[in-house]
């Protein structure tokens, strides 16, 4: 009877729905640092103790959050986006917790929010500082790369969405997820 639970105990719990939104209470906000301190401090050493800069007093916040039965449980991706010009709109600390990575949609999703929200409050333009290793996944989403920069010792891409294939949305918008999982080929 033991062989079959063997193992169990080590696997993530991985939900069947998410969802995706700006950060309104005071529990979604608190996730959303502690996440971002999670990935950025601990597991990336990128700052030492805490990832939090002037920024965040402007900040719009957006979470990706796991539900259980029905209702939002706890958040496993984070991004913000602010107006740093009249029309231009970055996205930063794009953050999503180590066992959903690969299902793949979350980061997607958070990207899609982040730039259609920008989008809805005028933004025309939309960019963001992104890690080497990234880049190719915001190719896959319709950026481009203006050149690359080093921040806190990394290798970036400062990069741009392209607009058109993120329609603006207003601010109330709550997207739902249900990630399928992959059926792979075997030859």
């Amino acid at each position: 009877m033991s062989t079959i639970l063997e193992g169990v105990e080590d696997r993530p719990f991985i939900p069947t729905e998410y969802v995706v939104g700006l950060a309104r209470t005071p529990w979604e906000r608190a996730g959303y640092h502690a996440l971002r301190r999670e990935v950025f401090c601990t597991e990336q050493h990128v700052f030492a103790e805490n990832d939090r800069d002037a920024i965040d007093e402007v900040a719009i916040p957006i979470i990706a959050a796991c539900c259980i039965a029905g209702m939002p449980d706890r958040i496993l991706g984070a991004v913000r986006i602010h107006e740093a010009e009249p029309g231009i709109w970055r996205g930063s600390r794009l953050a999503v917790h180590a066992d959903h990575r690969k299902l793949g949609r979350i980061g997607a999703e958070l990207i899609r929010m982040a730039v259609s929200t920008a989008h809805g409050f005028g933004a025309t333009q939309f960019l963001a500082q992104v890690q080497e290793q990234n880049v190719l996944f915001f190719r896959r989403l319709h950026w481009k790369s203006l050149g690359t920069i080093t921040l806190h010792g990394l290798p970036h891409h400062d990069m741009q969405a392209d607009l058109e294939r993120y329609p603006a949305h207003g601010q109330d918008q709550t997207w739902l997820l249900r990630p399928q999982p992959r059926n792979r080929q075997v030859a």
